[in-house]
Order: C-alpha cells, then sequence, then structure tokens
C-alpha cells in the first residue's frame, strides 16, 4: 500500500505541472484552432448544453479591481462631499468601518466630467475607459454583505461569504458546458503581484464536481507551464505514457466512484496533451499586430502587465472559452498592490486607475471592432466601495453599502445610469441591486434561469443565488 500510494504521488506531481489544477473540459470541436491536434478523444466531460431561454451572450469577461474601488472617486460623482466637507456623516444610523479611524466627509480628490451623447459623468481617473460610456450600463446601487476583503471577493465569486460554493465561472460552466475540447471553458488569470483577497475559493467548483473548477493561466512568462512537450519524447511514447495513466487512475477511480477529483484529474491530462497541440498559438500573444498590441497598452511599462491579461481574455473568448475571471490587484502588498485605499485614495487610485484604463479601453475597442462584443459580456467590478469619510484625513474605508459596477456588450442598452447612491455615497438607495440580483442577470443574459440552475447537494437544490435575486429589468429588457 506503501509502494501504491508513493507511486500515485509521484505521478501526480510529475504531470500535474503539465496544465495545473482544473484542466478538466474534454470538449466538443473548435474549428478555429490548428487541425495537428492531438487524436484521443476519450469522451467530452461536457458537451455544449441548451440554455433555458435564448442567450445574448455566449461569453463573459469579469474585469475584477481586488481591494474595493472607491465609487464616489470613479463612476458616482457626489457634490454633496464638496459641499459639506469636513463635517460629519449624520443621518445614516450606526457608522459601521472596518479599520477605525472615521473622519468627516472627504470630498473626491479627483474631477469628474462628462462623456459621451449620454453624458455619464466619469472621474478623470478613467479618461479613456470613459470615452466607451455609450456602450456600457453603469450600476450605481449595487450593494454587498461584508465589509472584509475576503468574505466580500467570495460574495462577489460564489453569491456567498462563506467558503465552500461554486464560483460564478463554475455555474455558467455547469450549466452550459463549452464549446472547445482544446481549451478549459472557465480561465483565471491574476495579477503578477499576488493572488487577490480569498485565493483559490474565488475560482473554486464548492460542492460541484472538480471539472467545473477555474483553470489559472500565469499573468506573465508562459501562460501555461510546460506547454510544450519535451523534444526528447515522440507523440507515440507521450501518448503510451498517457494511456497508461489513465489506466492506472482509473483502476483508483473504480475503488471510489464519487471521487470527482481523481475523475478531473483523469481528463486534466487528457485536456493538457490536446493543448500541447493546439494552445500554443492561443497563448502567443507575440502574433498580435503591433496595432493591436499598443492598442492594450503592451508598449508601456505601466500598462503592459494588465493588457496581456485583457487581450489573452479577448483571444480566449474569441476560440470559445466561456467565461474569463481577470483579476487586476494582487497581495504582494496590500496597501500598494490592490485598490485598498485605506492610506492615501488619490495616490493609490492614480496608480491603479493608469494601469487599468488603457487596457479595458483596449479590450472594449477590439471587440467591439471583431464583432465579439454583441456576444460577449464584460463586467467591471471590486468588492465593495469604499466610505465617504475620510480615513487619517486622507484615506477611506471599506463600504459595502454602495459601490458602482458598469457592463458593456451582449446588446446591453448603453449609455444609462441604473439606480443610485443616497447623497453621500454611503448606502444604495434607488433601486438597490445585491450581488444575487447582479449574479441573476449576468445568467440571464447567457441564457441561464438563475432559479432553474441547481445542483443537488446535502438533500437540497442549491443555486448560486440561493433563493434571492431578480435580473436588472433595465439590462435584461
Amino acid at each position: 500500500m506503501a509502494e501504491f500510494s508513493s507511486r500515485r504521488k509521484f505521478l501526480f506531481e510529475s504531470c500535474g505541472g503539465v496544465s495545473g489544477l482544473g484542466l478538466a473540459w474534454l470538449l466538443n470541436a473548435d474549428n478555429l484552432l490548428a487541425s495537428g491536434c492531438a487524436d484521443k478523444a476519450p469522451g467530452a466531460v461536457m458537451s455544449a448544453k441548451k440554455p433555458h431561454i435564448a442567450p445574448r451572450a455566449k461569453s463573459v469577461i469579469s474585469l475584477f479591481m481586488s481591494g474595493g474601488v472607491s465609487h464616489v472617486d470613479t463612476f458616482d460623482p457626489k457634490p454633496a462631499l464638496s459641499k459639506f466637507a469636513g463635517t460629519p456623516l449624520t443621518g445614516k444610523g450606526d457608522i459601521v468601518v472596518r479599520q477605525g479611524h472615521p473622519g468627516p466627509l472627504m470630498p473626491s480628490p479627483f474631477t469628474f466630467k462628462k462623456y459621451g451623447q449620454s453624458g455619464i459623468e466619469v472621474s478623470e481617473l478613467f479618461p479613456r475607459t470613459a470615452a466607451h460610456v455609450d456602450e456600457m450600463a453603469v450600476l450605481r446601487s449595487v450593494f454587498s454583505k461584508s465589509n472584509d476583503h475576503v468574505q466580500a471577493h467570495y460574495a462577489l465569486a460564489t453569491g456567498m461569504i462563506r467558503m465552500g460554493f461554486p464560483s460564478v465561472g463554475s455555474w455558467v460552466t455547469y450549466g452550459l458546458g463549452a464549446e472547445t475540447q482544446n481549451l478549459p471553458a472557465f480561465v483565471v488569470i491574476y495579477d503578477g503581484r499576488g493572488a487577490p483577497f480569498g485565493g483559490p475559493i474565488n475560482w473554486s467548483a464548492g460542492f460541484m464536481p472538480a471539472q467545473y473548477q477555474g483553470t489559472v493561466f500565469r499573468p506573465s512568462g508562459a501562460p501555461i507551464v510546460d506547454l510544450r512537450p519535451p523534444q526528447r519524447i515522440t507523440p507515440e511514447e507521450q501518448r503510451a505514457r498517457l494511456d497508461l495513466l489513465e489506466k492506472l487512475n482509473r483502476m483508483d477511480l473504480e475503488k471510489d466512484p464519487n471521487n470527482s477529483e481523481l475523475a478531473a484529474r483523469i481528463e486534466s491530462y487528457e485536456l493538457a496533451y490536446r493543448m500541447q497541440g493546439c494552445a500554443p498559438e492561443v497563448v502567443d500573444l507575440n502574433t498580435e499586430s503591433p496595432e493591436t498590441r499598443k492598442l492594450y497598452g503592451l508598449d508601456e511599462q505601466v500598462t503592459e502587465p494588465f493588457g496581456r491579461q485583457c487581450l489573452m481574455a479577448r483571444r480566449l473568448v474569441e476560440r470559445g472559452v466561456r467565461f474569463v475571471q481577470l483579476y487586476h490587484g494582487g497581495l504582494g502588498n496590500q496597501n500598494t498592490d490592490t485598490w485598498d485605499a485605506h492610506e492615501n485614495v488619490h495616490s493609490n487610485h492614480t496608480k491603479h486607475a493608469a494601469e487599468v484604463d488603457q487596457p479595458i479601453s483596449g479590450l472594449l475597442t477590439d471587440l467591439r471592432a471583431r464583432g465579439l462584443l454583441d456576444s460577449t459580456l464584460v463586467v467591471w467590478h471590486g468588492e465593495f466601495g469604499r466610505m465617504p469619510i475620510s480615513q487619517r484625513g486622507v484615506g477611506r474605508d471599506h463600504n459595502p453599502g454602495a459601490m458602482s459596477i458598469w457592463m458593456a456588450g451582449a446588446g446591453i442598452k448603453g449609455g444609462q445610469v441604473i439606480g443610485a447612491s443616497d447623497e453621500f455615497g454611503y448606502k444604495a438607495e434607488e433601486q438597490p441591486i445585491s450581488v444575487h440580483d447582479l449574479h441573476a442577470t449576468i445568467l440571464h443574459l447567457l441564457g441561464l434561469d438563475h432559479t432553474r440552475l441547481t445542483y443537488r447537494f446535502n438533500g437540497r437544490d442549491m443555486r448560486l443565488t440561493d433563493v434571492y435575486g431578480e435580473p436588472v429589468k433595465q439590462i435584461v429588457s
């Protein structure tokens, strides 16, 4: 038994690096890819599934600004903060802050101006992104469940503030399957400075089979480790090794048929084999024209990292990937490498907006030019907003009571503002939109009825939206 255990550990550790966790999607044809792919298809884990209703989007690109973007300094202007600057925030009940040191009302250090034919006001932080407001629906009345980074990340990722629940991308993959057998259905690319708050739980499959979890692509260097096979190993030798590995794994699986992690691992090796023949072209950004690379900001040091993520996201959805989750802001240094502006909102947000403004604008421009924006939903958000009062005079604390999110693509009517926070931006006031409402909206645009998308677990039909949620009518109408 000890010898068998050591063999299993050796095989797992030696092969696991080929594809990383979650390369578990053996799906049906993708004619955009090269014809010289691996020739063995032992059967897809899941094929594309029929949606509940007519879909308006085939795929989603989620742009997650980790750390908590200040809505009152970006997409939700509040003149009252200037009018009443330096006075206490009153009339709102008990003011709950995360780190203490609550100060008076603090005006935004950034100016706002109107953009586009719609005249939506956006901060000077996002001049290039703001040029697309006529394609956006800006939601100014979203609220979340927690003022803790980790729990708030989980809420946006899974609908719950606790661990153990499937992420949005997992639910989408479970509900719709995928269109390509040569790439994962759900891909995650996080910031090169570190993973977001909460780590892999944000793209976990939770209580679902492991095949639905997200697959991480590296943000720099080769996105997939060991993608190309060693030159000394012939295709026939590699195929023989995988056949033996599959046989041994299936012998083990027969002893424990409910071991979803082992089942997903078996399929991940096969997908990794396929990707060695097909994926190198997908992840090679050098094949893009100089004009496209400049569009995403790859020619500038500040914008290059997130520009690579955005360009990779376009290439992935172009080839049939269902859900691409991008994170900006990583836990290298929480105060400087994320949007967590406790110490100084001006310096923090100036730095990070400069890193993402051009890449986001480039992504929207490129999707539109390639005819992909109508079939791709782009969602921009963080885990919560920030307080209208100051923290030590120049920072802002966490505020789950109100935040701004925008959506574009998928046939959404652009140039509209939905909902409103109160005059100071402390609480969502007009048409409050919960995380469950947000998730119901995303699913609806993909053709999924959130009340019918269920998974039986512990004797209950579980939902991404639990027992709540309604699609935002202005988005889905």
